[in-house]
């Protein structure tokens, strides 16, 4: 092989090889080592659960106004309204012409929810009980779907939009997106119904569910010749975005 095309070529795989080893596979071990915890009840975990869980239905009982705070960004953060949002999301994308970026999102987030159910059923673990519960939740308690879905959500909605916000405030634009899924989390713990376990468990299999179908995209940009994207900064697909933003609309002459 020409030692020049196999220099661009291990090159091209160099951004796909970072986001796999670098984030999806840690964040696929530790769930794996979260999940094995759970399942063994083990001690330390177990008493930084139920630690976590007293302290904030503590604070819970003595402050009503916190807890329907809570409930709102629970509410508003929930695996429904994130689902119905990013289909949303995809149809719009479909329309302007934005299909494969409309795919990848829709892939993601049903990606979610299916392995959010099959994790739910595999472990099946008991979700927190209090002699006065502020709030309930129905299913398994691991992983937290809230916090899966809400992580998931946001960082769809984050790479898709990225490119169409001014280059110096990108970086800045992952703040939101980072809190979204906290503040979701957080309201999970709060209102005792998830566990600390739980929720953790959902951020680290939305990151690392965004981040492999992410490297997927680049590999198939990379298949088909297009330009290598940084998708911190440049998003999944700048030139999709920005084609369904400024759509063209074909005149008489193009009919």
């Amino acid at each position: 092989m020409d030692p020049v095309k196999a220099s661009r070529t291990s090159g091209s795989l160099s951004p796909r090889l970072a986001l796999v080893l670098l984030v999806a596979l840690p964040m696929a071990l530790l769930v794996g080592l979260l999940v094995l915890a759970v399942e063994a009840s083990w001690a330390p975990l177990r008493n930084v659960d139920r630690y976590v869980a007293n302290t904030l239905h503590t604070q819970a009982l003595g402050h009503p106004a916190l807890v329907h705070a809570m409930v709102l960004v629970s509410d508003i953060g929930s695996p429904t309204v994130m689902r119905i949002a990013a289909t949303l999301l995809a149809v719009v994308l479909f329309l302007r012409g934005a299909r494969r970026l409309a795919l990848w999102t829709a892939a993601t987030m049903i990606s979610g929810a299916a392995i959010d159910e099959v994790l739910k059923v595999a472990v099946d673990r008991a979700r927190p009980v209090f002699v006065q519960p502020v709030a309930s939740a129905p299913g398994p308690s691991f992983p937290s779907g809230h916090a899966f879905t809400a992580t998931l959500g946001a960082g769809v909605f984050l790479l898709v939009l990225l490119p169409l916000l001014p280059r110096r405030t990108r970086l800045a634009a992952w703040l939101p997106a980072a809190l979204i899924p906290l503040a979701v989390g957080y309201s999970r713990i709060a209102l005792g119904v998830h566990w600390t376990s739980d929720v953790l468990g959902g951020w680290l299999l939305g990151v690392g569910l965004l981040t492999g179908t992410t490297a997927a995209f680049e590999t198939w940009r990379r298949e088909h010749a297009l330009p290598r994207v940084h998708p911190v900064l440049e998003g999944v697909a700048p030139e999709e975005s920005g084609r369904a933003a400024h759509p063209v609309r074909s005149g008489p002459e193009d009919a």
